[in-house]
């Protein structure tokens, strides 16, 4: 079973309805949906906007459902000069950039419990959503997705989290699903459409580039369910 996890409406209603033979359970407030898809097990559910709710679902859906491999897939804002609005960023690892218990001597974003700062997503799932995007003719990279309870605004924490994580994009859920992956033993990739450049400024509307990068994003998914 493969988990797919969308914070917003936007970025799973289009694989929702594509679903073969779907069934429904609502569990914590949450819908999943259930079935084939791509010629895959699938179940797919909008968490809703933070790390908390992401955590919640990602656990039902491995205790739950049985998955075995986690794909969060959505929007993001670029902190790299090497992709921008509508590329993609994928992967490697994941980071929590408001965790924060330096005051006691611990690196920015470390983990107590695990003790690790930085989370590795799945290689193959990682390769393979970056080489699966390519040839769709996007421009795609593998680096580190910061995530935190903030929605990122301004050049000074914009500069911070890549400074100091070496992160490529910082969006709200991705690093919770891989915390709850890496405790669990499972598979997980974040997969984000770039749709801002994280300063605030955008070349449309915010929400009108959500859109637009949520369907991209939905369709390199189902790309990749092809080739797992």
């Amino acid at each position: 079973m493969i988990g797919i996890i969308g914070a917003m409406s936007a970025e799973v209603e289009a694989l929702k309805a594509k679903i073969e033979n779907p069934r429904t359970e609502r569990i914590s407030g949450t819908e999943f949906v259930w079935g084939r898809l791509s010629g895959k097990d699938v179940v797919v559910a909008q968490c809703g906007i933070g790390k908390v709710f992401a955590a919640i679902c990602a656990q039902t859906m491995i205790l739950r459902y049985g998955a075995t491999t986690l794909i969060n897939t959505g929007v993001a804002g670029t902190l790299s000069d090497k992709i921008g609005i509508l590329d993609f960023a994928i992967s490697s690892g994941v980071v929590q950039h408001d965790m924060d218990t330096t005051a006691i001597g611990d690196a920015p974003g470390l983990i107590s419990g695990i003790n690790i700062v930085e989370i590795p997503a799945a290689k193959s799932l990682c390769e393979t959503a970056v080489s699966t995007a390519i040839e769709q003719g996007n421009r795609a990279i593998a680096g580190i997705v910061a995530s935190g309870d903030q929605f990122i605004n301004n050049a000074s924490r914009k500069a911070f989290i890549r400074d100091t994580f070496g992160a490529i994009c910082c969006e709200m859920e991705g690093a919770a699903i891989g915390h709850v992956c890496f405790v669990g033993g499972v598979d997980f990739v974040i997969i984000r459409c770039i749709s801002d450049n994280a300063s605030g400024e955008a070349e449309m509307e915010y929400p009108e580039m959500v859109k637009i990068a949520a369907i991209k994003s939905q369709q390199l998914v189902e790309a990749i369910l092809e080739r797992i």
